[in-house]
């Protein structure tokens, strides 16, 4: 039995579905992704998991209890925003005691707790400094510490990531998926980044206009996609369809070949290549080709210079790829 059953859950603001019938089973310990763009439904399931929206219809099951309509403090979840929502006043140390405080555990243990998550946080040290005195990162990593001390079932987790700049976001993505696999907690996590999803997930969920197009691992997501907004949303894709695809692929339909599955080579589908990006380890090609469409071709950028790619801009060139590598969409 998943450790969150969902079903036919359905919620609409006035006139607009933000969730459309959605089946959902999460399993316990796992990292799941609800990947999406702005609208898509993600983050109103994940308030409706937490209790801060009641669904029109449908039902949200916690190890096998009915939670659907239960106030947000009587769910064995927490969660974490964007936003941190830390206590300004506190110190690091009251603000992950704070929950514990509101639930009359005695001091020793609650120190003893909120120490504990600090050390696993990787903030031991920190305890008597204010929010203000933090980076983002740091701030970020006393968010997870206040929410995870109680050890709930579920760790719901809203763009937490999105305040912070690339680099730290980046790091940050390594150390929560690291924790995550130490807690053994469920994590559900809502972002737009779709690198982000595909870097830390056991499995993503796609949405779209309140419904998910797509629940898989990340390589079958990205290798794999359902349909055409998974793979238009989901990293960089081309698509192939009609007289272009007839010609180049000798089948009809829509087809999709990722941008570093292509290969510049002598013989192949010819065209000109019309834009050339310089993008340090890779080089990324916008070709136009005779038969009418427009791909984009990663290439690694092993022997050529910046200097080397530039001049290849308006060159007439060849495209092949495997066969493999095309995946019809629809």
């Amino acid at each position: 039995m998943a450790l969150i059953e969902i079903r036919n859950l359905a919620k609409a603001f006035g006139t607009v579905k933000a969730v459309d019938g959605v089946d959902l089973d999460i399993n316990s310990g796992e990292f799941i992704t609800l990947l999406g763009p702005s609208g898509s439904g993600k983050t109103t399931v994940l308030r409706m998991i937490a209790g801060f929206e009641d669904p029109d219809s449908g039902t949200i099951k916690l190890s096998g209890q009915d939670i659907t309509h239960l106030p947000p403090y009587d769910r064995d979840v927490n969660t974490v925003f964007q936003d941190y929502a830390l206590f300004p006043h506190m110190d690091v140390l009251a603000n992950i005691e704070y929950g514990m405080r509101v639930k009359k555990v005695p001091k020793e243990e609650r120190r003893e707790k909120a120490l504990k998550a600090l050390e696993q946080v990787r903030l031991s040290g920190y305890e008597n400094r204010k929010p203000s005195q933090l980076s983002g990162g740091q701030r970020q990593r006393v968010a997870l510490a206040r929410a995870l001390v109680n050890r709930p079932s579920v760790l719901l987790l809203d763009e937490p990531l999105g305040a912070l700049d690339l680099k730290l976001r980046q790091q940050m993505q390594i150390e929560l998926k690291e924790l995550q696999r130490e807690v053994g907690i469920t994590f559900i996590f809502v972002t737009h980044d779709q690198e982000e999803a595909l870097t830390m997930s056991d499995r993503i969920a796609v949405f779209d206009k309140g419904r998910i197009q797509q629940l898989d691992k990340p390589a079958a997501i990205y290798e794999k996609p359902r349909n055409e907004f998974v793979a238009g949303f989901v990293g960089v894709s081309n698509l192939i369809s009609g007289a272009a695809a007839e010609k180049l692929l000798g089948k009809k339909g829509t087809f999709t070949v990722r941008p570093e599955k292509i290969r510049i080579e002598g013989k192949g589908a010819a065209g000109v290549i019309r834009e050339v990006e310089y993008l340090g380890p890779a080089t990324r090609f916008l070709v136009e080709l005779d038969a009418g469409v427009r791909l984009v071709v990663l290439q690694q950028n092993s022997e050529q210079s910046a200097v080397d790619v530039e001049s290849l801009r308006g060159r007439k060139i060849a495209l092949s790829w495997d066969k493999e590598s095309e995946y019809q969409v629809s």
